[in-house]
């Protein structure tokens, strides 16, 4: 067996590492919008010559928005997905039926904490930051697909979140202080549900013939491209936001567009797709479905 993972011994984790709304943002709690708060490595802003300093900050906190607004997106589509999972088996194994409905309990209280970043940053920012939407609408799109290729999308963007934060925002001591705490509380929780969604896949894929993993994989593309798509639109909207912001037009916009493009795809398709757990589930489902996917994962880096 490629992981140890199971429903008691996780709800046990999770329940130990469990907070509450306020004591992670406050209602009205505001943002310092001196510091940065996405780390270079993601949102890679301070890389772009034609910005001045204190331009790239405000892309970067730009940046910062649409990541913690995307992941309430798909965390509105994640809570069902489990839900649904968790249904049809309800007079099953106890351990398992609570620990998805903690999940999904969980997933809830990430939404409502990423509209109240959402709601803080409204408050500080100068101008309006358009995001991709509705959630309903991206979320129908995802769900519709096959529950396995869904279930690997979700799994790559849990496992893509942990290493966010151990490998990027953990450390990074020039990000307010404030969005460091935030991720550090969001990571405690994605930690058990990155296990939970992996038994989750390991379920799905049980019994399903090469063929059948095959067609999961292109719809895991499908998903994947619509996801995209997003990404692409919203990578303009953002830069729409920043020359609202700084009060001009930027110089050469389509390449800014597609540098800032490039850094989402990294930031929440490319990281996922190499992410050494996320590999090892897809090797113990199918040694074809991991090659294709590696394939794939150069061109989101």
């Amino acid at each position: 067996m490629y992981h140890d993972f199971n429903y008691e011994a996780t709800l046990a984790s999770s329940l130990r590492a469990q907070w509450q709304l306020d004591d992670v943002l406050g209602a009205d709690q505001d943002l310092d919008f001196s510091r940065n708060f996405m780390p270079e490595s993601l949102s890679r802003t301070g890389v772009i010559e034609s910005l001045n300093p204190f331009e790239q900050r405000i892309l970067n906190q730009i940046a910062a928005h649409q990541y913690l607004c995307i992941f309430g997106i798909v965390e509105e589509a994640i809570l069902p997905f489990v839900l649904d999972h968790a249904r049809p088996q309800l007079s099953g194994d106890d351990w398992r039926v609570r620990a998805l409905v903690n999940f999904a309990g969980e997933e809830a209280k990430h939404i409502h904490l990423f509209k109240r970043y959402h709601n803080a940053f409204v408050r500080g920012f100068p101008v309006e930051c358009q995001v991709i939407g509705p959630a309903d609408a991206i979320g129908a799109e995802i769900l519709r697909h096959d529950p396995l290729a869904v279930g690997l999308v979700i799994l790559m963007i849990e496992w893509m979140t942990q290493q966010h934060y151990l490998g990027s925002i953990r450390n990074d001591s020039d990000l307010d202080p404030l969005f460091k705490e935030l991720m550090l509380q969001h990571w405690k929780e994605e930690a058990q549900h990155a296990k939970l969604d992996t038994l989750i896949v390991d379920a799905l894929g049980e019994g399903r013939t090469e063929e059948q993993i095959d067609k999961a994989i292109d719809e895991f593309f499908e998903i994947g491209g619509f996801l995209d798509e997003g990404l692409k639109a919203q990578a303009g909207f953002n830069i729409d936001a920043l020359e609202k912001a700084i009060g001009r037009k930027v110089e050469d916009r389509e390449a800014l567009l597609a540098q800032q493009h490039q850094a989402a795809r990294w930031t929440y398709i490319g990281s996922g797709m190499v992410h050494e757990r996320f590999k090892a589930t897809l090797e113990s489902l199918s040694p074809r479905a991991a090659e294709r996917i590696a394939e794939a994962a150069p061109m989101f880096a």
